[in-house]
């Protein structure tokens, strides 16, 4: 027997932070029609500070990639905490990976694999797996070292 994303996120034994408030003029997420767009997302910890740093400079690329990955877990807990559950959510359409780094820094793409990774996890390869663009900035807001946005389709 099968399990639906809910069911695969709580056998991997993670905890979800808490889903982030808005710090500007702007929703955490928006539906239109079957999609489900969320906002740009930062590596928010269980106790609701976020994972700061430049990657390059403060941390190195395996930090960034577990930053990717708590950046990951704090959209679930968007999802979770808007709409029940995981499995209300068919497939990962797009993903918008950006990190903070040093200009000579050249594995952005490894970086979001951690937030790439964890949503394969959840929805399995075909439906968790999209179409993603990762890129370089030289900031972040609050030096966070990566931040996400993605767009899914709901059942």
């Amino acid at each position: 027997m099968s399990l639906n994303p809910q069911e695969k996120f709580e056998s991997l034994g993670l905890s979800l932070p808490p889903a982030p408030q808005p710090l500007g003029i702007y929703k955490p997420y928006l539906v239109d029609g079957k999609y489900l767009y969320l906002s740009g997302h930062g590596p928010v910890q269980d106790d609701k500070s976020l994972i700061i740093g430049r990657i390059g400079e403060d941390m190195d690329i395996e930090a960034g990639k577990l930053a990717a990955r708590q950046v990951g877990l704090t959209m679930l807990s968007t999802i979770v905490t808007n709409f029940g559950s995981l499995s209300k959510v068919k497939r990962v359409i797009k993903v918008l990976g950006m990190v903070n780094c040093t200009s000579d820094f050249l594995k952005h793409p490894y970086v979001i694999n951690g937030c790439s990774e964890l949503f394969a996890e959840v929805w399995g390869q075909e439906n968790g797996i999209g179409v993603r663009s990762a890129v370089g900035f030289g900031s972040l807001p609050d030096n966070i070292p990566v931040e996400v946005e993605a767009l899914f389709e709901l059942y």
